[in-house]
């Protein structure tokens, strides 16, 4: 475990933020980087939630997604440039997290989130930040989390709206909220929202 008088002068710089605030001070920037965060999906919502976290310090990121880095991208998913075209999006951008932050580990998952890998990849973290754009792979991640008891944020954008919620061991689940089985409206990524 990583103690205060091992940080080095850059990250005691870095963190001074942190460091500073009563709320979060040496302990709490030490849980940071002792956390193990899983964002699936690195593209509209994925991109700033990882460059975030990755300046926090999570101490492990792992990015899961099977996509490429298209033109049509590049003006929302902002940890993706140019250069980045054509190239797996967990690849991009695990490059630029491991730029913005060297004390931290970058792990890339490069392919779908499915019944058969979603136990065994979500096992490795403490928080799972679903980042995704559809509806089955939410309520894949949701199913998963529940059963094995583990922490999960939900994200969603659509237009000019979003959501987010959040979701701990034995309290209401998306699928409680949201389950399509019981509605006949077209499902997608949004329970509801409030324009902005």
């Amino acid at each position: 475990m990583k103690t205060i008088t091992e940080l080095s002068k850059d990250e005691k710089i870095r963190y001074r933020g942190h460091l500073s605030l009563c709320e979060i001070d040496v302990a709490g920037q030490q849980r940071l980087a002792e956390s193990r965060v899983l964002i699936v999906g690195t593209g509209g919502l994925g991109s700033p939630v990882a460059l975030y976290l990755a300046a926090a310090g999570v101490g492990t990121i792992g990015l899961l997604d099977a996509d490429t880095v298209s033109l049509s991208n590049l003006q929302r998913q902002v940890i993706h440039t140019t250069a980045d075209i054509g190239r797996l999006k967990v690849e991009s951008a695990a490059e630029k997290l491991r730029a913005i932050n060297p004390h931290i580990n970058v792990v890339t998952h490069p392919f779908m989130l499915d019944s058969d890998n979603a136990v065994a990849i979500m096992d490795n973290y403490d928080l799972v930040m679903d980042c995704t754009d559809n509806l089955p792979t939410r309520l894949l991640i949701n199913d998963t989390c529940v059963a094995t008891g583990k922490a999960m944020v939900f994200g969603a954008v659509s237009r000019f709206s979003g959501q987010v919620f959040s979701h701990k061991a034995g309290t209401a689940c998306y699928r409680c909220i949201f389950d399509p089985s019981t509605t006949a409206r077209k499902p997608t990524s949004l329970v509801s929202s409030t324009e902005s």
